[in-house]
Parts: structure tokens; C-alpha cells; sequence
């Protein structure tokens, strides 16, 4: 058909905060610019979403570079200028944590519609602020929480819905690896990320991870009991000099959830992986397991299990390995955060639902502060609704 009989919804897009790691990767190079090289999100065969996105920094050189990369020629390092121009209707927030929510009210006070990275904020009160601002300016918002689209965790949805587990009793998560302190190799993570004044820290990180994760999948957080750690005490910056860590490298976390599942998750930078990805999940149930990682899922059902017996005195007999199976690939699977970016703008455009929105973020936050307070004090913490 004629492009000259299709129907384009051309979209401008502020995104801020592209020449970060995650804004540059997984937002930009593996989500817009993929959306645009195929011609658009596809609505029908003759109706398509088109993403015009402007990349906006702070860095003009650096956002130079990433538009030569990405091939997308529209850059600033003017947000106020860029948030006044009609053209834009969305603005994306993928900045560090502390520079976010001053930059959403900004962006509200316009009319644009929100998405953004998380944490929304680092205070709960203030997540929800930002929620409240966009409920009252009548725009769309939504979070990022792309670990839902992750091919191994599809899978254990899936079988969640065939019935597989039975009765589900526990979740185990494992999530991390070594970052490396930069004295010899160069650390794979920004600097900000261990620093407390900067919105550093794992828990802050990751229980806004995990929340959604547990809520979406397996059943509402109830209560949580967190112990974290600074287990570096110094790293090396950007600039190659040494500094204090004030924020936690690794947190060990224990959730209960709606239906009396006990869900534990260990997340930590300071760890060696000898597991099937950097982050696995098991699922127990009374009828079967299962072991996802980031992208494939093993099962072991009630027929297939052994039945060890405890001998210290001897090579162990039982190969537990072998006992799994792999769940094959019955879907195609596209990059987490390129298929929620798509279902983000089908809701701006098309009116589709999208429930992951600011208040969805701020259940991240409030579980992440639920944690530090937990840690704090040392105690069971009950994680109330928002």
C-alpha cells in the first residue's frame, strides 16, 4: 500500500538523559531508534506510530556523538526551551534519580505526557506528588518496569497460568555481580551509584525492581525485613580518584506476600556469578519448580523429582542438573524496554491501556524505604497500600 493511504501519528519525544548508560542503550539504541527503523509501532497495516525524538543533555559534545551514533539529528542542552515547543508531547526522564522529579514537574506544568526510568523519586511522598501532579494535569504517565518483558520471566508467567506450580510456596531471586572498584579494572557502574548524597545505593535500585516484579507476577508485598551493606568501603571515580562509598553495594531482603508466599532476594554488586545469568529466579510450588533467568526458564515437575538422601561420606549420587528441563521458546520475544515503550505509546495515542503508572512507581519507592527502614531499626516492616 502507498504510504500516501497510511495514517502516521508522528509523536515528538523530549528524552532526557540519553547519554547515560541506560538511556543510551537500552531507551535509545535498542528501543526508539529499533521503533523507528521498522517503520513505526504498527497499529493496523495501514495505521503506524511514528517516535520523533529529540535527545537532551547537559553534555553538548557528548550529545553530539550520540546523535551522529543513533542518527537521530535533534539535540539540546536547552530542557526549558525544548519543554515550551509544541512539537514534543512526551517527556522521558532517564537522569539520575535526584535530578528527576524537579524535571517531571517541569515537564507537567507543559501538559507533556510522562514516562521516565525509576526510582520515580527517592522519597515515597514525593513519587506520589509527581503522580498526583499528573492526575490533575489530565496527562498520561507511565514507569519503566521492563524486567516484565524479559523472555525468562514471560515464561514463568506462562506457566503460572497453565497451573504448572500448583499451590506456590516461596520465591527465591538472586541478582548481582562484581563491580569492579576501579584500583586496577575500571568499574563497570557510575560512581554515583555508591555514593548516599547522590541517590546512590542497591536497595534504593533494586526493591523498586523487585516490587513490581513480585506484585505483577506472584502476589502484593505484605511486609518486608532488609538488611544492606557496604561491603567496599572506597572506589575510584571517573576521574581516577579515590572516594568514600556512603550508600549499600548489596542488600539481603525478605518479602512476604498475599497468599503466604515468602519471596527472598539477595541483590549485591559486590558478588561472583556461578548461577545460569545474572539474575535467576526460582519459583517453588507444590506441583512443580521452576528457574528463570533473564532469558531462558527450566522446569522440574512433582514426576521428575528426586529424592536425595543426606550422606556427607559420599560422592553425591543424585546429578541435580539433569533433572531439569528447559521451556522452549513458544513466543517471539522483543527487547524489554523497546516493548514497553511501544505499549507507552499506543496508550498516549490509541488510548490502550497501561496500568504501569506513577503510582505503580511510587509502590517501588515506598517498598525501597520500607527496606531502609527495615535495615534501620532492625525489624519486620509492613509495606501498607498506597
Amino acid at each position: 500500500m502507498a504510504d500516501e493511504q497510511k495514517k502516521v501519528h508522528r509523536i515528538g519525544i523530549i528524552m532526557n538523559g540519553v547519554t547515560g548508560r541506560m538511556g543510551t542503550n537500552q531507551h535509545l539504541l535498542r528501543s526508539i531508534v529499533p521503533i523507528i527503523q521498522q517503520g513505526g509501532v504498527k497499529i493496523s497495516d495501514t495505521e503506524y506510530i511514528m517516535p520523533e525524538p529529540v535527545l537532551v543533555g547537559r553534555n553538548h559534545t557528548r550529545l553530539q556523538q550520540l546523535a551522529e551514533k543513533s542518527g537521530i539529528g535533534a539535540f539540546t542542552t536547552d530542557l526549558k526551551g525544548v519543554l515550551s515547543d509544541p512539537a514534543y508531547t512526551i517527556y522521558f526522564d532517564a537522569q539520575t534519580t535526584g535530578r528527576r522529579a524537579q524535571s517531571i514537574r517541569q515537564a507537567v506544568a507543559v501538559g507533556k505526557h510522562i514516562y521516565c526510568e525509576k526510582p520515580v523519586a527517592s522519597e515515597t511522598a514525593v513519587a506520589l506528588e509527581l503522580h498526583r501532579l499528573c492526575e490533575q494535569a489530565g496527562v498520561k504517565h507511565g514507569v519503566v518496569q521492563d524486567k516484565l518483558w524479559l523472555p525468562g520471566l514471560m515464561k514463568l508467567k506462562r506457566l503460572m497460568q497453565q497451573g504448572f506450580f500448583g499451590r506456590i510456596l516461596s520465591v527465591k531471586g538472586e541478582f548481582g555481580y562484581w563491580v569492579f572498584e576501579g584500583h586496577s579494572i575500571p568499574a563497570q557502574r557510575p560512581s554515583w551509584n555508591y555514593r548516599k548524597e547522590d541517590e546512590g545505593g542497591i536497595i534504593l535500585d533494586m526493591l523498586c525492581h523487585w516490587r513490581y516484579v513480585l506484585d505483577n507476577l506472584f502476589g502484593a508485598v505484605k511486609a518486608v525485613s532488609c538488611l544492606g551493606a557496604t561491603h567496599i568501603p572506597e572506589r575510584i571515580d571517573e576521574q581516577g580518584n579515590p572516594y568514600a562509598c556512603t550508600a549499600d553495594d548489596a542488600a539481603y531482603a525478605t518479602f512476604e506476600l498475599e497468599g503466604g508466599i515468602i519471596a527472598h532476594f539477595n541483590s549485591s554488586w559486590t558478588t561472583r556469578v556461578r548461577r545460569d545469568d545474572l539474575l535467576t529466579l526460582q519459583v517453588d510450588g507444590t506441583h512443580g519448580s521452576a528457574v528463570a533467568g533473564l532469558r531462558e526458564c527450566y522446569t522440574q515437575h512433582y514426576g521428575n523429582t528426586p529424592k536425595p538422601v543426606w550422606n556427607p561420606d559420599i560422592e553425591q549420587p543424585v546429578r541435580f542438573f539433569d533433572g531439569w528441563a528447559k521451556v522452549p521458546d513458544q513466543e517471539t520475544y522483543d527487547n524489554a524496554f523497546k516493548a514497553q515503550w511501544e505499549l507507552f505509546l499506543r496508550h498516549v495515542v490509541k488510548n490502550d491501556p497501561f496500568p504501569w503508572d506513577l503510582k505503580e512507581g511510587a509502590k517501588g519507592v515506598q517498598l525501597a524505604e520500607k527496606g531502609l527502614e527495615s535495615w534501620a531499626k532492625r525489624c519486620w516492616i509492613n509495606v501498607d497500600p498506597l
